[in-house]
């Protein structure tokens, strides 16, 4: 049985929480159950509390079911090979919204892949390249066809695993700096984030930290 505990918070933002989530395998599938609190000032109720349990499959399929709202979200994955290449589909379904999306990616080779998304009914849609240079740093631009503008990042990892990774969302004119930190023990999972609108002008970055230990029971 494996378990996690996540914390976010921050400054001038608004992702505050925590999230707990236990995982149990039975054999080829894997039961989840996970509970959130939106925020850890000020005390949080049990009106602030959330559920979800799932049933996962991997590589198959993942059903996520919001125990408050009581939706049901459906997520099935397959891969087939075209032109001796590897494609990776994703389709999911929400239920109460009645969202449904596809997500694609296709493997050219160990350094190039071109994924891309589609929101049926929204008309998002969404076609991503990236490109990984030795094996170490990844450029990846995105066009969002519905907005008619580009997202590009740029990650470069470093040490022995961790990751610093800016980006640029035209749409929005968000700049920004993540690093993604195993832990001195990489045992856990470390987020810290940097962002600045400069539709705003220049002010104090938006800063945010996420924290996540996994462990056995």
């Amino acid at each position: 049985m494996n378990a996690a505990i996540s914390f976010t918070g921050g400054s001038n933002t608004d992702k505050e929480g925590v999230v707990g989530t236990l995982a149990l395998n039975a054999g080829d599938v894997r039961l989840g159950a996970s509970t959130t609190t939106p925020s850890v000032l000020g005390g949080p109720t049990l009106d602030d509390l959330s559920l979800s349990l799932s049933l996962e499959k991997p590589g198959s399929f993942i059903i996520d079911y919001d125990v408050p709202n009581r939706d049901v979200r459906f997520q099935f994955m397959n891969r087939v090979n075209v032109l001796n290449k590897q494609l990776n589909l994703t389709y999911t379904h929400s239920r109460a919204v009645n969202k449904t999306a596809l997500d694609a990616t296709l493997l050219i080779d160990s350094a190039n892949k071109i994924s891309g998304s589609y929101g049926f009914g929204s008309g998002d849609c969404k076609i991503k390249y990236s490109y990984l240079q030795g094996g170490l740093r990844t450029f990846e631009p995105c066009y969002d066809l519905a907005k008619n503008s580009w997202d590009i990042s740029v990650s470069q990892r470093v040490l022995d695993g961790d990751v610093i990774r800016a980006y640029y969302r035209t749409s929005s004119k968000v700049l920004g700096l993540e690093l993604l930190w195993q832990g001195l023990n990489r045992d856990g999972r470390f987020k810290i984030t940097a962002s600045m609108n400069l539709a705003e002008g220049l002010k104090m970055p938006k800063l945010s930290a996420e924290s996540t230990w996994n462990f056995e029971v």
